[in-house]
């Protein structure tokens, strides 16, 4: 759907009453016959619009579909993120697909979406359980200015602007577990998986996979799963706007980022502090061969976890796996 298609959809949306042939005609300036072709598409990818004579067009419901159309209606034009949409209804791997889109010199903020995922991957291999229709999995284009050692600050970054939208679209307040998972009453609902290009002194660029359990129900969890999971539509009661959370997402990390750039990794680290769950308390690491345990003593600017040690020591973990004692 071209980009006339979204622009009557956002009008739609922000009047959200009547709009005459006419005024959608001047504001496109596209003919009236064009704009109910426009229409007619739009009906035929599910949104239901009512067309009444000497009124014009109401929208009055919109299918639940992460596409570019709706997406475009939403987001706005100044946002770094989104500003190109790749959108599929499935494929194997977002991360993947970004990965490639980058290698081909994708521009930066580019976003890649799918309804669905057959091979969707977490930290340490994991699989990422991605059916259709409920949930919210994407991948975005960074190229930043970073040496290759500094990329892992975006992890922290992109976990932070995940914790504000889904507090900012469901007053819920995620807490985050080193280094990129958020938790709602200790249940999973984020995950983040970040993969990289670079050379020896420069970052190519930063994929930033993103998946997050929106409308799962208790029954579509598989029951082998290794951590409890829990999606926004439980934890909230309510179901959620799976466009509108991604928008919401897109401009969070579209100002994060931006802050970023200007301020350095610090105010990531504090924002990034006040959301985690192990402050204060004793926690494992499993490491695979070995297992630490000792109080967390917070991250340090490449975002490596401090452990206390016994010995009054300060031992410093790039991966592993944490949980609270």
């Amino acid at each position: 759907m071209n980009s006339d298609i979204a622009a009557i959809l956002r009008l739609l949306r922000e009047t959200g009453e009547y709009l005459s042939g006419g005024r959608l005609s001047r504001e496109l300036g596209v003919t009236r016959s064009a704009i109910w072709k426009k229409i007619a598409t739009l009906r035929q990818h599910g949104y239901r619009i009512d067309a009444t004579p000497s009124k014009g067009y109401r929208l009055l419901s919109s299918p639940d579909l992460l596409d570019e159309t709706a997406l475009r209606a939403q987001l706005p034009g100044s946002c770094l993120i989104g500003q190109r949409l790749v959108c599929s209804a499935t494929t194997v791997s977002t991360n993947s697909d970004a990965f490639r889109l980058a290698e081909n010199g994708a521009e930066e903020g580019t976003v890649v979406l799918s309804d669905c995922q057959s091979g969707g991957k977490g930290r340490l291999g994991r699989r990422w359980e991605s059916p259709a229709g409920v949930n919210l999995y994407c991948s975005i284009i960074l190229r930043p200015d970073l040496l290759p050692y500094e990329a892992s600050q975006l992890t922290f970054l992109s976990a932070v602007a995940v914790a504000d939208a889904i507090e900012g679209i469901t007053g819920l307040a995620p807490t985050i577990k080193w280094p990129n998972d958020l938790l709602l009453e200790g249940r999973k609902v984020a995950g983040l998986l970040n993969e990289m290009s670079a050379e020896t002194d420069r970052v190519g660029f930063v994929i930033l996979g993103i998946g997050v359990n929106v409308n799962m129900t208790e029954d579509r969890f598989p029951s082998d799963l290794r951590s409890p999971a829990t999606s926004l539509r439980i934890a909230s009661g309510a179901p959620v706007d799976r466009t509108a959370f991604a928008v919401r997402l897109f401009t969070e990390l579209a100002a994060a980022y931006e802050r970023f750039q200007l301020e350095g990794f610090d105010p990531v680290r504090e924002a990034w502090s006040r959301r985690c769950n192990a402050f204060g308390r004793n926690v494992s690491v499993d490491l695979g061969n070995n297992t630490l345990h000792g109080p967390f003593a917070g991250i340090d600017r490449d975002g490596a976890l401090l452990l206390q040690r016994p010995d009054g020591s300060t031992e410093r973990i790039v991966s592993g796996d944490v949980t609270i004692c």
